[in-house]
């Protein structure tokens, strides 16, 4: 099953949380911060929303980092995503 974002709306593939702290502290599930950081893997026409022309910055296989509790999350055959507005994305990270 495809999942095909309308508007501007984006869906993202969150990435892997840290494991580990720089220091080489091992984190518990529970201590791992929520990741930020996901990698697009669909994108919405863009077009009029709330009577503004909104155009697409960003394009599928861009990795970019995100409100932290922003979007929806769901789950498409076993694999979790989460479909935000375009507007929740805050930087692609390069």
């Amino acid at each position: 099953m495809n999942i095909k974002p309308l508007a501007d709306r984006v869906v993202l593939k969150m990435l892997e949380a840290e494991e580990t702290t720089k220091s080489g502290i091992i984190l518990t599930s529970k201590a791992q911060e929520k990741p930020q950081v996901a990698e697009i893997v669909a994108v919405g026409p863009g077009g009029v929303v709330d009577g503004k022309e909104v155009k697409m910055e960003v394009s599928v296989g861009d990795k970019v980092l995100m409100s932290k509790y922003a979007g929806t999350e769901v789950k498409v055959d076993g694999e979790e995503y989460t479909i935000l507005r375009q507007s929740d994305i805050l930087a692609i990270v390069e």
